[in-house]
């Protein structure tokens, strides 16, 4: 049995007009009338997008040429389009997604994202937004890295924590590579994501506090972060050597997750055993202001008893 292959040639055109179609007149404060096809007439859809009639019409014919983002997004705005939708009419007329549009600071993370986090029990891992202000972590993360919960919420930033954090920076024996792969990551992931404001305000903020992030910052240098290994020496214990992995967040622009994970079986032994250190402490420090509460002392940001299981 033979495939007959489908012909695609004008696959903008019929993106357009297929959105076009299963669009509901009457919803969008349309006049109800008799229409041949079901949809809006190509004349409402160049009126609601601020276009011409007849340049609309010859670019669902395959013959407007390219254009530009501006009219992109009033195109999807036009037809509504949802979020995929628009970065799939940006790919099918220009061959590139649109700028990224990061979240508002004030974003929240999901109950399900952070119980994925939860779910890592012996590997720290995080999440982090186009400034690399860390959203949510983990146990594993308090105990190993940098108890967050105990920082301001605006400290949660990772180059502040690199650069102007004496404790992270004792527990880094790799520091000035990794402090230069922060950096170069850093760059190329706030030139993705357009520059947010808040990243260029951090970098200014840096460059005034820290001559080594003014001098890595000047050098120009890009990476993405990817996997790799990261050494830690923790306050208390032996070195911990974690392989790291980055993830992107699908429909979140912006947001990242970062997992580490313990290289060698006596790595994890290691970080359970910082854990169950973290978990003695908040529980010695509930005990003696007498509320049976953590005291702020929440390495998990869960209402769950530690070492509980659900």
């Amino acid at each position: 049995m033979s495939l007959t292959p489908i012909k695609d040639r004008n696959p903008l055109g019929d993106y357009l007009k297929d959105r076009r179609a299963k669009l509901d007149p009457a919803s969008l404060g349309l006049p109800a009338m008799r229409r041949r096809t079901p949809g809006l007439r190509r004349e409402e859809v160049a009126q609601r997008a601020h276009v011409s009639a007849t340049w609309y019409t010859w670019l669902e014919q395959g013959r407007g040429g390219a254009p530009s983002a501006d009219v992109l997004d009033r195109l999807a705005r036009a037809l509504a389009l949802a979020p995929v939708e628009r970065e799939h009419l940006y790919l099918l007329a220009q061959g590139r997604p649109p700028e990224v549009r990061p979240p508002a600071p004030s974003s929240r993370i999901s109950p399900r994202l952070q119980r994925v986090l939860d779910a890592l029990e012996t590997s720290p891992a995080l999440l982090k937004d186009a400034a690399w202000d860390v959203l949510a972590w983990n146990e594993a993360a308090a105990a190993v890295l940098i108890d967050y919960a105990k920082l301001r919420p605006e400290e949660r930033n990772v180059l502040r924590l690199v650069f102007c954090h004496p404790r992270i920076r004792a527990k880094m024996p790799d520091w000035e590579r990794t402090a230069r792969f922060v950096v170069a990551t850093f760059r190329a992931g706030i030139a993705r994501a357009g520059t947010p404001e808040r990243a260029r305000a951090l970098v200014e903020e840096l460059s005034r506090q820290s001559p080594e992030f003014a001098a890595m910052w000047t050098d120009h240098a890009v990476a993405t972060h990817g996997e790799g290994t990261k050494r830690v020496q923790p306050e208390h214990g032996g070195l911990i050597t974690l392989e790291y992995s980055s993830y992107a967040i699908d429909g979140q622009p912006g947001l990242g997750m970062v997992i580490y994970t313990p290289a060698t079986p006596a790595d994890a032994r290691r970080v359970r055993s910082l854990i169950a250190r973290g978990r003695a402490a908040a529980w010695d420090g509930a005990g003696r202001d007498g509320s049976g509460a953590r005291s702020g002392l929440t390495p998990r940001r869960s209402s769950r008893p530690p070492g509980a299981r659900s």
